[in-house]
């Protein structure tokens, strides 16, 4: 079994020690505030190091789920440590870091996944295969709707870092194609620092569009994105994890009688196992370092997502279209 560590165990790190404990070895935890890291090593039978190093030093696998500032240096130590890591996102909140933490992971042999989790909802996965055989028909657009009131663990990104940026990555996914440009609108409604609403219009390779609307201003949490498809409208809900297809034919019209329009709706929700993202997430984190494969969620779609995000900030404070580069 993979000897793994978590660092940080607030919210996000608590569910990673939780499912390695049941996956694999969980060797330790490590927080900065020591009694949490001992509250949550006593509960998951693991050990709390004071040391990061030290844990580092025990670890073959770690989750790094800090606050973003603290992503590179602990993630570019590990990584140089030989260690495989799991960043979560932001991913340092920054591309060029990102891209750092990539080639120093390749020079080493090690995996570095990033932490995109909705990627591996099963409502993404069911759509991905559906589009990919034809069943929906040819893509035209997405939106996405990502909504929640404010969330008190955030102190260091705006809305388009810590939210957005999940959207980003399902529809890079799910497209199997790049983001070429962004227009972004929105700002700040309540006195934080950072962006708390911003509605993204991407330009998608292979002629599709996408719309994300994200905001920490609704009193309710709603995860949800559409697709509109030459042969159906498709619903995800990555709450429920349901999936609904939906599609339509006009019968015989009758031209003296255009309010009453004949259409035959054909609408079918697709039966899916709900399964914990996380879970499939880690188990995909794990299985790539005992085969040394790459990661579903790999540093480089983090440095992806990342430009996107830049130039989706970029865009908030300009005004106008930004292309986003696509070297590697």
């Amino acid at each position: 079994m993979i000897k793994a560590g978590v660092i940080g165990v607030g919210s996000m790190g608590q569910n990673h020690a939780r499912l390695y404990s049941e996956l694999t070895d969980l060797v330790g935890v490590y927080d900065v505030d020591r009694v949490q890291a001992k509250k949550v090593a006593e509960r998951f039978g693991t050990r709390a190091f004071t040391s990061i190093d030290d844990l580092i030093g025990r670890a073959e696998a770690l989750s790094i789920c800090t606050p973003t500032g603290k992503h590179f240096d602990v993630a570019i130590n590990a990584i140089k440590a030989g260690r495989s890591v799991l960043l979560e996102k932001p991913f340092t909140g920054d591309s060029k870091k990102a891209r750092s933490l990539c080639l120093a992971s390749e020079e080493q042999g090690s995996v570095l996944a990033s932490g995109f989790v909705e990627r591996f909802n099963p409502v993404v996965a069911a759509a991905k295969e559906a589009l990919r055989e034809g069943k929906f028909g040819k893509l035209i657009s997405l939106e996405s709707r990502r909504v929640s009131s404010f969330p008190s663990r955030i102190r260091d990104v705006g809305v388009i870092m810590d939210l957005a940026i999940h959207d980003i990555d399902v529809i890079r996914h799910i497209t199997s194609s790049e983001i070429l440009a962004v227009y972004a609108l929105g700002g700040r409604f309540s006195s934080t620092q950072f962006e708390d609403f911003a509605n993204l219009l991407l330009e998608i390779g292979g002629g599709a569009t996408g719309f994300v609307e994200t905001n920490w201003l609704t009193p309710m949490k709603v995860r949800r994105v559409s697709l509109t498809c030459s042969e159906s409208f498709v619903q995800l809900d990555y709450i429920d994890q349901t999936l609904e297809m939906a599609s339509s034919k006009i019968a015989n019209i009758d031209p003296g009688n255009m309010f009453q329009i004949p259409l035959e709706y054909d609408v079918r929700r697709m039966s899916l196992k709900k399964e914990e993202p996380l879970k499939r997430e880690l188990e995909d984190f794990l299985d790539a370092v005992r085969s040394a494969r790459t990661p579903q969620a790999s540093g480089w779609d983090a440095v992806a997502n990342l430009r996107v995000c830049e130039a989706a900030s970029r865009s908030l404070k300009e005004r106008k279209r930004i292309e986003i580069s696509q070297e590697r």
